[in-house]
């Protein structure tokens, strides 16, 4: 594979403020992105307690509009398009043939003919030829809007005060997964109530050549509420704490994902969709291995790859693994058969040819504290 060069590297139009505040940029999926500011554990607790923003404009975006777009959605993906209505986003998969998975992405519904994807970055060209690829039969037009769209995501408990503060919107009648367009800094966007946090926040969806304005205006507006600028590596260690899935490492291609534990999102008795065979077949055969939480009980911080052991007989590897701040210990993702899958199983993580003690525990390994109904 060719060596990313930091001049291949695409930037967001927030690069310049990532360097005001001293990130720490390197490579993510073609992106040159901030790894941190402060520091990746000052920024996770920043979140918890308080609130943190996110540039996640490396992030895709695919619109889908015309007659056909509402069929042509419920057959790519794996979620029943149905169980939302105008102004509602819905977290789904998009599955090959054979149940693998191309990507977990938002679908946000503005109308029956209107919609658009909210995908992960490294996917975003691969999920385009994907869509077209299947859209033959469909009325449909399907545009690539991710090199115009900048997307902020505001995390924490005082995110809709801040936010209140810069937007025209009632923030507090935007219900959990649905979404509004809006004026913040009188700029138009989008803001949905979703997130990767585990904490009540919005994601903010902007054209680009405004994002700069606006979250320099989010950040003045910020210092009362001690707000900070969050690095992708916080973002892993949030999400890892929810036991969220990230693409790459829990789900990929190759693997099943009712055995990551998201038959949540598979609804095989609606309309025909890609996968759905493969998908009911995997169901009736049943799981032969489940993603489970590991918590270390001594010392260590456990990395994806690192073997999981029982009695020092090799059981699985780490997809993810962290140290969580919140809990001041490491912690992991791991597929394991499920004769171990049991909370309370004790296992060991190899860390340095060292056998760590572990257990197994019930995801997520925190309480999420996002603003249910």
């Amino acid at each position: 594979m060719a060596q990313e060069t930091s001049s291949s590297l695409k930037t967001t139009p927030l690069i310049d403020i990532h360097k005001e505040y001293r990130g720490k940029l390197v490579p993510f999926a073609g992106w040159k992105m901030p790894i941190q500011f402060q520091g990746v554990i000052k920024e996770h607790q920043c979140v918890r307690d308080g609130v943190g923003i996110f540039d996640v404009s490396h992030m895709g975006e695919i619109e889908i509009q015309g007659p056909s777009a509402k069929s042509l959605i419920q057959k790519l993906i794996t979620n029943d398009i149905d169980s939302i209505q105008d102004n509602q986003a819905l977290y789904t998969l998009m599955c090959l043939e054979n149940g693998g998975v191309v990507d977990d992405l938002l679908v946000h519904r503005f109308s029956e003919d209107d919609y658009f994807l909210c995908v992960n970055a490294a996917n975003t060209e691969k999920d385009l030829q994907w869509i077209l690829k299947n859209s033959g039969s469909f009325d449909a037009t399907i545009r690539n809007n991710s090199q115009d769209t900048s997307q902020l995501a505001l995390q924490g408990k005082h995110s809709e005060a801040l936010l209140q503060k810069l937007c025209d919107a009632s923030l507090s009648e935007i219900r959990y997964y649905h979404f509004k367009k809006a004026k913040i800094h009188n700029f138009t966007g989008i803001i949905a109530r979703t997130g990767y946090t585990g904490e009540d926040g919005f994601e903010i969806y902007l054209d680009g050549g405004d994002a700069e304005i606006v979250l320099r205006a989010i950040l003045e507006v910020g210092k009362e509420f001690n707000l900070q600028p969050i690095g992708l590596g916080a973002r892993d260690t949030l999400r890892m704490e929810m036991g969220y899935a990230l693409y790459g490492n829990e789900i990929n291609e190759e693997s099943k994902p009712l055995e990551a534990g998201l038959g949540w999102v598979i609804k095989l008795d609606k309309q025909d969709f890609i996968g759905q065979a493969a998908l009911r077949k995997q169901k009736d055969m049943g799981s032969s291995r489940k993603l489970i939480g590991v918590r270390l009980l001594d010392r260590g911080v456990p990395r994806p790859h690192y073997r999981v052991l029982k009695n020092g007989t090799l059981i699985g590897e780490l997809t993810s693994g962290t140290f969580s701040p919140s809990l001041n210990t490491g912690i992991g993702l791991c597929y394991v058969s499920p004769e171990y899958a049991e909370p309370g199983t004790k296992l060991e993580v190899e860390i340095r040819k060292l056998s760590v003690p572990a257990e197994v525990v019930k995801l997520p390994f925190i309480p999420t504290r996002v603003k249910k109904d």
